[in-house]
C-alpha cells in the first residue's frame, strides 16, 4: 500500500510560480512511476506529467512543457511539481498518482492522493 498526500497548493497571480509536492508512505516509493494529474471544475481529469522511479525519464503534456518541472527525491519519498509562468487555465485541483510505468492513462495508476487546489488569478 502507498498513501499519497499532496500539499503546497494555493492562490498565485498569473505569471507567478508555485511548487507543490506529494509525500508518499511506504518503503517501495522508488519502484513506482509518479504522475501529476489535474482537474478543473466541470472538466475531466487531465494528465500533466510523470516521472520514472529512478527519475531518469519525464513526460509532459504539451500545454505545460517549458513551464512545469517534475522531480522526485526517493530518499524523502517525495515528488515535486515546480510550476512557473502560471496561467489562469492552470487552475485546478492537482493530484499525484503512483503506478507501474509512465503513462498519461489514469487507469494505470494504482494509488492517488486527495489533491491540492491551485488557483491562478488573472
Amino acid at each position: 500500500q502507498v498513501q499519497l498526500v499532496e500539499s503546497g497548493g494555493g492562490l498565485v497571480q498569473a505569471g507567478g510560480s508555485l511548487r507543490i509536492l506529494c509525500a508518499a508512505s511506504g518503503r517501495t516509493f522508488s519502484s513506482y512511476a509518479m504522475a501529476w494529474f489535474r482537474q478543473a471544475p466541470g472538466k475531466e481529469r487531465e494528465f500533466v506529467t510523470a516521472i520514472t522511479g529512478n527519475g531518469d525519464y519525464t513526460y509532459y503534456v504539451d500545454s505545460v512543457k517549458g513551464r512545469f518541472t517534475i522531480s522526485r527525491d526517493n530518499a524523502k519519498n517525495t515528488v515535486y511539481l515546480q510550476m512557473n509562468s502560471l496561467k489562469p487555465e492552470d487552475t485546478a485541483v492537482y493530484y499525484c498518482a503512483a503506478g507501474p510505468l509512465v503513462t498519461p492513462t489514469p487507469g494505470i495508476y494504482e494509488y492517488w492522493g486527495q489533491g491540492t487546489q491551485v488557483t491562478v488569478s488573472s
